[in-house]
């Protein structure tokens, strides 16, 4: 009997230990279980030292100037634009100046021949002669009129032919001017009486050749655009604003113009034009500058981007070295204490002077993280992956 209860006892022992332990366990599980807390992917927890490389400071209110770029071309002036043709009906017989060709005013880029012209000349050779009759006829009648042969009515009837044929002269002269006939073929044309077929088409000012329309044995009318000159010192910038952002743009804004084929050289100018109306088919309106070219490095139809640079005022603003980009989104961390940071997103206007305006986020007075942003947001994601 006493070896049976000897046997039996260490067996019970065993027993309870055993539901100890495991009643132990289960109890501990839980216990751990119900102080796990549920994560958060946005909240960081660092250390007091790694705290120390990051720096917040508090939202508050900057002088911000918004700035929107609008992509654009460059033009040639249209104030310094000249389009020129030729002044008479005929055939083109000779082209003297190439797209791209600096000319200089009075110039001759290409020569006509025209039966106007020619026509045109002998009327003027009629007239010289008709002048010169004239003052021959008053000359001898003041001769006449002395020696008591004719009475002053037949001189003033003379002189009033002089002043005729000179008038008609004159509007003769007028006449080949317009058909571009130069002064001093006309001069040369009473001396000589030696007829000139051709006529020119001559440059009237200094410029540059932009467009030429014009071929040798084409035959050329009155107010056809031959060619078309600019003076390149000073150009425009044309760029298209979307219709949404119409409203921010007035006349007078600075602008900063930057050209891919420049690389890193700026312009600087001013907005002289806003178009009162949206193109239909882009949806956008033509806003202009202009700027000084005197080296011609701004050639006609570049590509550029204008920078309008609005007035600068007050409003909340982060750093761009605050603004962590996030799931196609940007965010800044906001501190909530010592050594935690939440990441936040937040709505932002266009960066200006290192500066993101916001436009959606914290409240002004709200600590943000402003150095070291972008490796806290490293350590958020390497805790995740943990």
């Amino acid at each position: 009997m006493n070896d049976k209860h000897m046997n039996f006892r260490p067996a019970l022992l065993a027993a309870l230990l055993a539901a100890s332990v495991l009643a132990g366990c289960g109890k501990g599980q839980d216990t751990k279980a119900a102080a796990a807390p549920a994560t958060d992917p946005n909240l960081v927890v660092v250390s007091a030292e790694m705290a120390r490389n990051f720096r917040a400071a508090p939202l508050a209110l900057q002088a911000v100037s918004i700035e929107r770029d609008v992509p654009g071309r460059i033009e040639a002036n249209e104030q310094l634009v000249t389009r020129i043709g030729a002044s008479v009906t005929g055939r083109v017989t000779e082209v003297f100046a190439e797209v791209g060709a600096r000319v200089k005013a009075g110039q001759v880029l290409a020569r006509v021949t025209s039966p106007e012209l020619t026509n045109a000349q002998l009327a003027y050779l009629r007239a010289s002669s008709a002048s010169t009759q004239a003052e021959r006829a008053v000359e001898r009648a003041r001769q006449l009129i002395q020696a008591d042969v004719i009475g002053s009515a037949e001189l003033q009837r003379r002189e009033a032919e002089l002043s005729i044929a000179r008038a008609e002269l004159r509007a003769s002269a007028d006449q080949l001017m317009l058909l571009g006939m130069p002064e001093g073929y006309i001069e040369r044309l009473r001396e000589k009486g030696q007829l000139n077929s051709y006529a020119g088409i001559i440059a009237t000012r200094s410029g540059v050749v932009i467009e030429r329309k014009v071929s040798q044995g084409q035959v050329a009318q009155p107010g056809d655009p031959l060619f078309t000159l600019a003076d390149l010192s000073n150009v425009w910038v044309v760029g298209a604003m979307p219709e949404q952002d119409a409203a921010s743009v007035v006349m007078g804004q600075k602008v900063e113009i930057s050209v891919p084929a420049l690389g890193q050289r700026r312009f600087n100018g001013k907005v002289v034009f806003v178009s009162d109306t949206i193109s239909p088919d882009t949806r956008t309106l033509v806003v202009r500058t202009q700027v000084d070219n005197t080296d011609r490095a701004l050639k006609p139809q570049m590509l550029a981007t204008l920078r309008i640079i609005g007035q600068a005022r007050q409003q909340l603003a982060v750093p761009e070295a605050a603004v962590v980009r996030d799931n196609d989104r940007d965010h800044v961390f906001v501190q909530l204490a010592a050594g935690q940071y939440r990441l936040t997103p937040v709505d932002l206007g266009p960066a200006s002077n290192g500066l993101r305006p916001l436009l959606k986020g914290p409240a002004e007075g709200t600590p943000v993280v402003v150095d070291g942003a972008f490796h806290l947001n490293n350590e958020r994601k390497r805790a995740e992956l943990e």
